[in-house]
């Protein structure tokens, strides 16, 4: 094991990513990890790692902890799984958040496994159970909460951690966006009894509120395009500004090595 990888607990391990330590792993074996804490009920975190997540990580020490302290963390975005090729991985795929959740909901299906969701507005969530029952027969949605845009008061959160818990999912899928639902999840690690994974705009695209990108751009890197496209002004700082910060880090890094 390299200087770069860092042990946690288990065959998986982690390599750094301009300071933010991504799993190095591939679709099949991040599907059997989630599989197995859920059918154990064990309470871990998942990070979906973009560029905008590895930038972030370097510049809020509290999210950089919350990245640094997942059970698991996947490369996301093409740049980071491109920046793990190179720096020995030349095989790592992208573990994006939305396919993630689609490949997780059919294996969970096919094996009578129920899922919770944690996230979104009423009417994003009523669609994506909607949506998720239809191409999944036999999935067991075992329910679903959207909290308010505000935070919960001590009352308002054990109840929610007490539906979770007593809903018998093996994971909460989360639709909170970044950073909120990596600090949320970590916050709840220990408390709700299963795998939680923060998949960002997945309930979005899964509930056709907005359209994802086409495979060919998904295959060239250039999801993010279409994002930025669909929605300009939001996206804007985070396409180029955060992007070009984790380009000029990534060759700091490589330079360095």
């Amino acid at each position: 094991m390299s200087a770069l990888q860092v042990a946690f607990g288990s065959t998986l391990h982690k390599v750094s990513v301009i300071g933010a330590p991504i799993n190095v792993i591939r679709w099949q074996e991040a599907l059997n990890t989630i599989e197995t804490w859920s059918r154990a009920r064990e309470s871990r975190y998942v990070c979906i790692c973009n560029a905008h997540s590895c930038v972030t990580a370097g510049d809020d020490e509290a999210f950089g902890v919350v990245v640094r302290e997942a059970d698991l963390a996947t490369p996301d975005g093409a740049p980071v799984a491109w920046m793990l090729r190179r720096l020995g991985y030349p095989d790592q795929q992208r573990i994006n958040g939305p396919d993630l959740m689609l490949r997780y909901c059919a294996a969970a299906a096919a094996r009578g496994e129920s899922i919770f969701l944690y996230g979104a507005t009423p009417g994003v969530l009523a669609k994506l159970k909607r949506n998720l029952e239809e191409r999944f027969p036999g999935l067991l949605v075992a329910g679903m909460i959207s909290p308010p845009f505000r935070p919960l008061t001590e009352e308002e959160d054990a109840q929610i951690v007490a539906e979770i818990n007593g809903s018998g999912a093996g994971t909460v899928w989360v639709g909170l966006g970044c950073p909120k639902q990596e600090k949320w999840m970590a916050a709840h690690r220990g408390r709700i009894r299963a795998v939680m994974i923060g998949v960002g705009a997945a309930f979005d695209y899964h509930a056709g509120a907005i359209a994802r990108a086409p495979e060919w751009m998904q295959r060239n890197g250039l999801e993010w395009l279409h994002r930025f496209l669909s929605e300009p002004r939001r996206l804007a700082r985070r396409y180029f500004v955060t992007n070009t910060l984790f380009i000029v880090r990534s060759a700091r890094q490589m330079l360095a090595r």
